[in-house]
Formats: structure tokens, C-alpha cells, sequence
């Protein structure tokens, strides 16, 4: 699932182009105003694929000046999931996700973050917010909350 949280009305274009890429079919988006930030607009797109595709979304779409989105790709019996966010200001989060949604932070990311927090360069609760994508879940949520009740568009690909 792709949601476009938040892009201006020139970027419209190139994102449906970079998920269309991606994906291997045209994709024209319904893009609705963001009321969170005036002259912008949000979408949402749904589909099946091989695992991964989120990831290769996720670096079409990254890096991308005043783009605010989030990808999630639901685990099967072989993979687990993903969830990526992304903001203009922060840059692009990844985490693992299990079969209930819940992130899953590696055994050695824990270890560095107690390490650094031991070391006094910051705190454990600070590193864990950021194991868990805390900041951008803080900046998205203004901009989740402003896309609720929007149409989603649902493309199914065979795999």
C-alpha cells in the first residue's frame, strides 16, 4: 500500500511515472487537495506483487524534495513485511514488519543503541524512538489524519 501523503501538484506526474515504472502498468493516481498543507495533494494506491516491491517504490520515490509518503507490504509465509516513511526533513525510515504489523528491530540494532546510549551520546528512549520510527510517525500524523475517508485505488498485478 502507497500512500502519497502529501506532494505538489507538479510532482503528481512524475510520482504515477516512478510507480508506474516500478509496478509495469500506467498508474494515474486520484489525487485529492491535503488540507494539512494547502497546495499539495495525497493519494493512495494498493496492490499485489512480488515481495520487494515496496522497497523499489520506496527508492523511486526517495529523496524527492517536498514529498511525504509511506509504503507497507504485508508479510507472507515466506517473508516477513515492510514499512517504509518518508519526509522531507527526515530523510527515508525502513523497518521489518511481522505478521501483526509490529515492528521487529534486529538483535544487533538493539545492541548499538544500548552501546551508544552507555557511551552518553544519547538515551535509550531517544534510540528506541528512532528503532521505531518515532519522528516520523510524529511528522506523518498530522497528514494521515487528513486523508481519512479519501478514495484508494486498488491495482492487481500477476505474479
Amino acid at each position: 500500500m502507497l500512500y502519497v501523503h502529501s506532494a505538489p501538484s507538479a510532482l503528481c506526474p512524475h510520482i504515477e511515472w516512478a510507480v508506474g515504472g516500478v509496478l509495469g502498468v500506467a498508474v494515474s493516481l486520484d489525487w485529492t487537495p491535503q488540507p494539512a498543507q494547502p497546495g499539495s495533494y495525497r493519494a493512495e494506491l494498493s496492490w499485489s506483487g512480488v515481495a520487494g516491491t515496496a522497497a523499489a517504490v520506496a527508492s523511486g520515490l526517495r529523496g524527492w524534495n517536498h514529498l511525504r509518503f509511506e509504503i507497507t507490504e504485508e508479510p507472507t509465509s515466506s517473508t516477513e513485511g515492510t514499512r517504509f516513511s518518508c519526509t522531507p526533513d527526515l530523510g527515508i525510515f525502513h523497518a521489518i514488519t511481522g505478521p501483526h504489523g509490529d515492528i521487529l528491530i534486529p538483535e544487533d540494532r538493539l545492541k548499538a543503541a544500548v552501546v551508544k546510549a552507555a557511551l552518553g551520546d544519547t538515551t535509550l528512549l531517544l534510540e528506541i524512538d528512532q528503532l521505531l520510527g518515532k519522528p516520523w510517525d510524529d511528522e506523518l500524523e498530522t497528514f494521515r489524519h487528513a486523508g481519512d475517508g479519501a478514495p484508494v485505488r486498488w491495482l492487481h498485478q500477476v505474479v
